[in-house]
């Protein structure tokens, strides 16, 4: 049976879908069966991919609303490994649906639990808040990974985060870790940089990744061409840093 991973910050702009798109792609190229979940309503992972989130019939929102069968909603990509269950601007209203469910909260871990011995991992990009998509990630989920970017406010939230993710430990998934840290937006050349890297490390003893992401304009430019940056431009220093995560994050998480 594969590993549900949830990359997870409600904190927007750190990094996380690209993480999410990244990792997954990188995980795939390494020869691992892989499919990344996109769950956040702006569809970013999904068109990450080169899906065109405006054409489908069924997504993520049917997979927690619908109770559609998440093999239904699967899309092939053409990346190396990879699978996607696609999200679009219907995800949107599902908070609202999801209040009056019974088991609202385990609605994504059913769905998934189908599927799951098809994978060697699972990925989750969850939206940038602590709503009831995201708890439905928390629950469904082995590991969380949290890319935090190398700014001022790096930390700010990150308490809350924890709480929400020990109280789900609590009340429905026992099973539930932190796998690392992640720090985006890396810049060695500057001290503020240094100093977050410090800060965090001193917040997440022994969790936090060696592999740090770099800013670069490679990373950027890869989504308006709906591909990862592996697939974009191999050499590029941020393609280096994601396959370097991906090497560590699968030592790490041996099947």
């Amino acid at each position: 049976m594969g590993k549900t991973v949830c990359v997870i910050n409600q904190k927007g702009g750190v990094g996380k879908t690209t993480t999410a798109v990244n990792l997954a792609a990188s995980v795939g190229m390494k020869g691992y069966r892989t499919l990344l979940v996109d769950i956040d309503p702006q569809g970013n992972a999904t068109s990450g991919f080169g899906i065109n989130k405006r054409k489908l019939d069924l997504s993520s929102y049917d997979l927690l609303t619908k109770n559609a069968k998440a093999k239904d909603i699967t899309v092939k990509t053409e990346f190396k490994n990879v699978n996607v269950i696609p999200s679009s601007i219907d995800l949107a209203g599902a908070e609202i649906e999801l209040i009056n469910m019974p088991s609202r909260e385990s609605n994504l871990k059913t769905a998934l639990s189908l599927i799951k011995d098809d994978y060697d991992f699972i990925f989750l990009d969850c939206p940038p808040s602590l709503g009831l998509i995201t708890i439905n990630s928390l629950v469904a989920c082995d590991l969380v990974l949290i890319p935090i970017q190398c700014e001022y406010y790096a930390l700010e939230g990150l308490s809350q985060l924890v709480a929400t993710i020990r109280q789900v430990k609590n009340l429905y998934n026992k099973y539930i870790d932190i796998d690392g840290i992640v720090l985006t937006m890396y810049d060695g050349r500057l001290n503020l940089t240094q100093q977050v890297v410090e800060e965090v490390k001193k917040y997440f003893p022994k969790k936090v990744y060696s592999s740090f992401i770099p800013r670069n304009v490679r990373i950027s430019e890869a989504p308006s061409y709906g591909c990862p940056v592996i697939y974009y431009d191999k050499k590029s220093k941020g393609s280096e840093a994601y396959l370097s995560l991906a090497d560590e994050f699968i030592k790490k998480n041996k099947l």
